[in-house]
Order: C-alpha cells, then sequence, then structure tokens
C-alpha cells in the first residue's frame, strides 16, 4: 500500500498549485484521505481531510480555509488539494496520509506518502 504526491515546485506569492496523492495497492474511495505539511523547524500540522465517499464531507484549517480546496477524482483514484493565494507561510513539505479525522490531528493517519515540496518565494 503506498501513497505518491506530486505537484509540488516553486510559486509567487498569489499564485496557485495543485497536489495530487495517487494510491498503488488499495482504492481510495474507500478511506478518509487528508493533506498535512511540515514547514523546517516545525511540527507537522493537519491541513485538510476529505471523508470516504459517501458523504465527501471536507473539512480544513483555519489557515487555508478558504484559499485551498480537496477533492477526489474516482475515475483516477487520486485525491487533489487546489492551492490559490498562497502565501509564503505556506511553503513546507506537503503529505497525503491516511485515514484523517475533522480534527486534522496528524497520528490519525498510518498510511504516509513521501512528501511533495512546496516553496512560495517571489
Amino acid at each position: 500500500l503506498q501513497l505518491v504526491e506530486s505537484g509540488g515546485g516553486l510559486v509567487q506569492p498569489g499564485g496557485s498549485l495543485t497536489l495530487s496523492c495517487e494510491a498503488s495497492g488499495f482504492t481510495l474511495d474507500y478511506y478518509a484521505i487528508g493533506w498535512f505539511r511540515q514547514a523546517p523547524g516545525k511540527d507537522r500540522e493537519g491541513v485538510s481531510c476529505i471523508s470516504t465517499t459517501g458523504d465527501g464531507l471536507t473539512h480544513y484549517a483555519d489557515s487555508v480555509k478558504g484559499r485551498f480546496l480537496i477533492s477526489r477524482d474516482k475515475a483516477k483514484n487520486i485525491v487533489t488539494l487546489q492551492m490559490n493565494s498562497l502565501r509564503p507561510e505556506d511553503t513546507a513539505v506537503y503529505y497525503c496520509a491516511a485515514p484523517c479525522w475533522s480534527t486534522l490531528v496528524v497520528a490519525a493517519a498510518d498510511k504516509w506518502g513521501q512528501g511533495t515540496q512546496v516553496t512560495v518565494s517571489s
């Protein structure tokens, strides 16, 4: 069972990026999938979580609410995180993980991807 993130990169403040989380060996539909991030010198924190396909509820950290959008593409078996109006403080390694809770606690997840770097800088 493996999760693989992609889509990170360097973007200017105010710009956008879309991260993708792809599963190998299992179907993402059966899991609540979360995005987490870890900035240098800081603890890993929850960013967003999307529940299983049945209800599709989404949850966001206050710091990204209104700017980030999590969604599923069932046909491709991926979960994406669309990030808009990016700020320098969004700079971090972003990880997808499963499962996740609405409270976005890191300890909920036991399957992690390797992470993808997002750098917001002019």
